[in-house]
């Protein structure tokens, strides 16, 4: 599979796909990002994860973060997790994201790709 096939498959997705590597700096962000979180790719390419990570939630989501790095798995592959994230325009929205840690052909690890679902309207119905 050529570079073309994946890029289609990242940037055509209807969920938010964002590529960290291990220091968790953005390297992709596709176009469903851009809407869920209102950063433009150019924005959030080469920022830190902290554009989107709620100040009290940083210091456990990088312990997190740091471990899968390390381990090279989380506890989350396969399994999506509700949170709270961070819109451009400062506000909380609540994410449904999913996590795979990317390892390159050496097997090595070289970043997380995470998903993401705005479900904020779904969260606040439901809180009533």
């Amino acid at each position: 599979m050529n570079d073309g096939f994946m890029d289609s498959l990242i940037e055509q997705n209807p969920d938010a796909m964002i590529f960290a590597d291990t220091e968790g700096t953005i390297r992709v962000w596709n176009v469903a990002a851009e809407r869920v979180f209102g950063f433009t790719k150019e924005e959030a390419i080469g920022s830190n994860l902290d554009i989107i990570v709620p100040q009290n939630l940083r210091k456990a989501h990088w312990r997190g973060y740091e471990q899968a790095m390390q381990r090279g798995k989380t506890k989350y592959v396969g399994k999506s997790l509700p949170t709270k994230s961070l819109h451009a325009d400062g506000s909380v929205i609540y994410v449904e994201l999913s996590f795979s840690i990317i390892l390159d052909s050496a097997k090595n690890v070289i970043g997380a790709l995470s998903s993401a679902r705005d479900i904020t309207t779904k969260y606040k119905e439901k809180q009533g």
